[in-house]
C-alpha cells in the first residue's frame, strides 16, 4: 500500500502495525510541535499568545485530521467492522477505550473479509 493509499483512501484493510507506526508518527510530530510551541511562548508576558508553535500546532492539527480518519477506517475494515465505528470514539469515557481496543489490539480477520485481503 502506497503512503498516498495509507493516508488518503478509506478502501481496504491495514494491520496493526502500520496502525501504531502512525500513531507514534503523530504523536512524536505533536511533541516536537509542543516543545517549539513551549520555547517559542513569552512566559513573562501573561496577555502574550502562544507564539509560532500554537500556529503550527493548529495546522497540523487540521492536517492530520482526514489521515487519522483514513488509518482508522482501515484498521475498523481489518477487525470486519464497517467505518462507520469511528463514531464510537464519540461516546463519553467508554467510547475511546473501545475505539483503541479495537483497532490497538485485537488482531485482524485471517485472510480476506468483505473489505478485501489483508496487507
Amino acid at each position: 500500500m502506497s503512503w498516498g493509499q495509507l493516508l488518503f483512501s478509506f478502501d481496504g484493510r491495514i494491520g496493526r502495525g502500520a496502525y501504531w507506526g502512525f500513531v507514534v508518527a503523530v504523536l512524536v510530530l505533536f511533541l516536537i510541535l509542543g516543545c517549539v510551541m513551549f520555547f517559542t511562548t513569552d512566559m513573562s508576558n501573561p496577555q502574550a499568545g502562544g507564539g509560532i508553535g500554537s500556529v503550527l500546532v493548529v495546522i497540523a492539527s487540521l492536517a492530520v485530521i482526514w489521515p487519522s480518519l483514513a488509518v482508522q477506517a482501515k484498521r475498523w475494515h481489518d477487525v470486519d467492522k464497517s467505518a462507520w465505528w469511528i463514531l464510537i470514539g464519540l461516546v463519553p469515557a467508554v467510547g475511546g477505550l473501545i475505539a483503541l481496543v479495537f483497532n490497538g489490539f485485537l488482531p485482524g480477520t485471517p485472510g480476506p473479509n468483505r473489505f478485501g485481503n489483508p496487507s
